[in-house]
Parts: structure tokens; sequence; C-alpha cells
């Protein structure tokens, strides 16, 4: 399992470069509230991250089912982290690095258990 996850963690170093960047652009140039930056950026790298870890990480197909299981709990978890972020006035930067190390391991669990899981979907 340790393999599994270091692979994932791999391709989440590429959407975490990415949705960082899409982040701060939206907040930081008065464009969005940290909720919506942050879901938006979520937004941007979660195709990416689909595809390449079925194939990459998971070797399994990436279907439309899988897919539509795996975008909206993500996303709801991007949209939540932000959302509480706002609530409590949380810091920019404290909200994208507790939700990149809160996705990495959610979403990897999840990945494992439920989208990507062995048996067939």
């Amino acid at each position: 399992m340790f393999g599994l996850f270091a692979k994932y963690s791999s391709v989440g170093v590429v959407n975490t470069a990415l949705h960082w960047f899409v982040f701060f652009f939206l907040y930081y140039g008065g464009l969005e509230p940290q909720a919506t930056s942050n879901l938006i950026a979520f937004s941007v790298t979660v195709t990416f991250s689909f595809l390449v870890n079925a194939r990459f990480t998971f070797r399994q197909p990436a279907s439309l089912k899988r897919y539509l299981l795996y975008v909206p709990f993500m996303g709801a978890l991007s949209w939540l982290i932000g959302a509480y972020a706002d609530s409590q006035s949380i810091s920019p930067i404290i909200t994208i690095i507790l939700f990149s190390l809160l996705s990495l391991v959610v979403g990897f669990i999840y990945s494992k258990y439920i989208v990507f899981r062995t048996k067939s979907i």
C-alpha cells in the first residue's frame, strides 16, 4: 500500500502546484472569496488527477461512473474547507495547506476503497 500511496502522492505534487497557483491568483486578484477560489482551483485540476491516477496509480479504467463518484466528493471537500476558512477568517495560506494535506489523505483512501476498488463498478 505504501507504493500505491507514493504514486498517488507524486500525481498530487503536480496537482498541488497547479491548485495553489489558481487559488492564489483568484483570491489575491480579488476575484473570489476563499471557498470559491478553492473550488475553482480544484475544478481545474480534478480531471487531470482522476485520469492520471486511474491509469498510473490504480491501473483501472477511467469510467464516467468512477469520475462521477470522484469529482463531487472531492469538490465537496474542497468547498467545505474553503467555507470553514471563510467562516473562521483563516489565512489563505493555512486554507490551502489544510486542503492539500486533507485532500491527499482523504482522497487516497476514498479513491482506493470506493472509486478504484478492484471490484467492478
